[in-house]
């Protein structure tokens, strides 16, 4: 059993941040359904319980819940639920990373969520149509919308190809998600379609600022390493044997870390130099490439191979 775990633990740590959110949310709705399955066997409410995990409507029950805000983006209610859930989760966030990195993907997902949960609250606290009805929420959707429109801002005629209807958009597939959501307002899950229009209008508020240059979920990302710095186990100093000022800069220079304006600089040149590519090979053929850029094509396509669903 301890090795299961141990190999469990290793695939996990060792896998990408998108697999990671995939991992934890499947793990989540086991655990939910195994305890409410023991809970069932001793005549024993579950509602009650899954409350705690659940994001209410309640203004009032909210400030002793506060943490369902976070948690209730990982609950779902079956495997229908999940499912659909965790696929639409892998086929755009594969598609995310190819022009954002792994950082802004778990940022985007919490505060897509966040997001979510606001409006779902304030749609329940705002709208007459709501005043004689309570609610709980739980699912990925809100979270995963943001990750959806914050792509689709990015590379808006970026195609998929889905059965029985072909190759498509984003921009078409986003536009008809939002519209179900918007004529679903009133619907029997109206909480949970208010949810989705509110992470999607995240996911749109990150797009926009990242294609005007400026990375509103950088402070986000500098919040969560500091969270996670407190968990990290302390380390041994070892003293160093003294280098060269000189040396020492040269050094700090080639093994630092890339900051995120580095990276995002670095991104937006190659996707530009990607772009000038394709559209060199839309006017004149692959074989219009020299040889240096169809070794510079081959290389990208390698490190980021495309999804199509």
């Amino acid at each position: 059993m301890a090795g299961i775990i141990d190999s469990l633990k290793y695939r996990f740590n060792n896998a990408p941040v998108l697999k990671q959110l995939i991992y934890i949310n499947v793990a989540v709705f086991v655990a939910v359904h195994l305890v409410s399955v023991i809970l069932l066997l001793f005549n024993i409410d579950t509602k009650t319980w899954l409350s705690y995990i659940e994001v209410p409507s309640d203004l009032n029950i909210l400030p002793y819940r506060l943490w369902t805000i976070l948690t209730y983006m990982f609950v779902h209610y079956d495997v229908w639920h999940i499912l659909f859930n965790m696929l639409w989760l892998y086929w755009f966030g594969e598609i995310f990373i190819q022009y954002f990195s792994q950082r802004h993907l778990t940022a985007l997902y919490f505060m897509g969520g966040i997001a979510g949960a606001i409006m779902y609250l304030l749609s329940y606290n705002i709208f007459p149509y709501f005043a004689d009805r309570q609610g709980m929420m739980c699912g990925a959707s809100a979270a995963i919308m943001a990750i959806v429109f914050a792509t689709t801002l990015r590379t808006p005629d970026y195609k998929i190809n889905l059965m029985f209807i072909g190759s498509i958009s984003l921009k078409y597939i986003a536009g008809v998600t939002i519209l179900i959501d918007l004529l679903s307002m009133t619907s029997p899950n109206a909480g949970g379609h208010f949810a989705h229009i509110g992470g999607a209008i995240m996911g749109i508020i990150f797009g926009w600022f990242w294609n005007k240059g400026k990375d509103i979920l950088r402070p986000i990302n500098g919040f969560m390493d500091k969270i996670v710095t407190l968990f990290q186990r302390p380390y041994i100093r070892i003293k160093k044997p003294k280098i060269s000022r000189q040396k020492s800069d040269e050094n700090k220079r080639r093994s630092r870390p890339e900051s995120d304006e580095e990276y995002h600089m670095r991104k937006k040149r190659e996707n530009d130099e990607i772009d000038r590519l394709l559209d060199k090979i839309k006017k004149s053929g692959y074989s219009a490439l020299t040889t240096e850029e169809k070794q510079k094509l081959f290389d990208v396509r390698k490190n980021n191979p495309t999804h199509n669903g």
